[in-house]
């Protein structure tokens, strides 16, 4: 088994970001603080704090995601960027971050069981004349004082007066809302009379490590090297309301994916936002691979804010239980209460599959 006392825990600040009632922050800051060497992550949690370090409720800053993304920069010249994503099955730089939560960062657990961890640093992986670097991405809300609190956290449009994406594009004809229109310095409506006060905050993050002795929708085609697969994935879905007369008011997508590298799952969590009911991901004959539930709040202190997802329940499966083949077909499946329309709506399930099981003297 692995020895806890090698494991090491580290504390960061993100730069200073400064929120006043209704404007969004949603900003990169490269090349942020984080642990060096050849290494092992066992966890990465993270928060937003104020000034003195304390933590701050989602009523007051609403966390609509925050993420970490790997990249190699040239030491000569460091404008030049390769990104480094994760193992998943998305294209190109979509959903490639490593870490990353939204408002349930404070109660899901992230730490990878032992003996796994994620693997960074390995030398023999950076390119030539590159070093490594992390990339911090924060998108927050300050929620005090807007006319609609539940429409500012589904990015709805017209809450925002937006009628353009970031790029300046128009948007498309019936989005209603979502991540196109609470984009970096727009601003949410606010109620009369608010008061404008800037407020200073960090977002604190904290890394668990041990160092190395030395771990959607698919449209299949051909191209000259034979069969590829092109995954379309998207960050985003509208869940429109039901009708009145509807029992059930659940609005269930599913869609199948085929992993091209299998291997055994050890830890599994979904990722949703408010008005979520679970997310799944299970095999074509209907077994359970992980099922993810939300943890609603109940109250007003932080971590338990109502209203909210504060947490999402993780999957620790025995060692060797769940076993995924090379190019196997898992269906995955988002559940959102349709009561009431949702924009900006998410639904993404993350697994980590190791390729071998530890040896039993380990």
């Amino acid at each position: 088994m692995l020895d806890e006392s090698v494991v090491k825990s580290a504390v960061y600040l993100s730069p200073e970001f400064v929120l006043k009632p209704g404007p969004v922050e949603n900003i990169l800051y490269y090349n942020i603080q984080f642990p060096k060497g050849h290494i092992g992550i066992k966890s990465f949690n993270g928060e937003v704090v104020d000034e003195i370090g304390s933590p701050v409720p989602l009523i007051e800053t609403y966390i609509h995601h925050w993420a970490v993304f790997g990249y190699y920069y040239r030491v000569s010249n460091n404008s030049d960027l390769i990104l480094v994503r994760n193992s998943g099955v998305c294209e190109d730089d979509l959903l490639g971050q490593y870490f990353g939560m939204a408002s349930e960062t404070r109660k899901t657990k992230t730490y990878v069981p032992e003996p796994y961890a994620i693997e960074v640093g390995n030398p023999a992986e950076v390119p030539p004349g590159y070093q490594e670097g992390w990339i911090l991405n924060v998108h927050a809300l300050d929620a005090w004082g807007v006319s609609d609190r539940v429409g500012c956290r589904d990015c709805r449009c017209k809450l925002y007066n937006v009628a353009k994406d970031e790029s300046g594009k128009p948007l498309s004809r019936g989005y209603e809302g979502g991540f196109h229109c609470c984009y970096n310095q727009t601003q949410c409506e606010m109620k009369k009379g608010v008061s404008d006060s800037p407020r200073k905050l960090y977002f604190r993050y904290t890394v668990k490590q041990y160092i190395f002795g030395v771990t959607d929708t698919v449209k299949s085609s051909e191209d000259s090297n034979g069969p590829t697969t092109k995954h379309n994935c998207k960050i985003e879905y509208e869940v429109k309301p039901c009708l009145p007369s509807t029992d059930a008011c659940i609005d269930t997508r599913r869609t199948s994916i085929a992993i091209p590298k299998g291997g055994y799952v050890v830890y599994g969590v979904g990722f949703q936002y408010p008005g979520r009911t679970g997310a799944a991901i299970y095999r074509k004959d209907g077994r359970v691979v992980c099922a993810s539930i939300p943890i609603y709040g109940k109250g007003a202190e932080v971590g338990n804010e109502a209203g909210y997802i504060v947490g999402m329940s993780t999957c620790y499966p025995q060692p060797g239980s769940v076993q995924i083949g090379d190019g196997e077909t898992l269906v995955i499946e988002s559940n959102y209460s349709s009561s009431h329309k949702h924009t900006g709506a998410a639904g993404f399930i993350k697994i980590m599959i190791a390729d071998r099981l530890p040896k039993q003297n380990f």
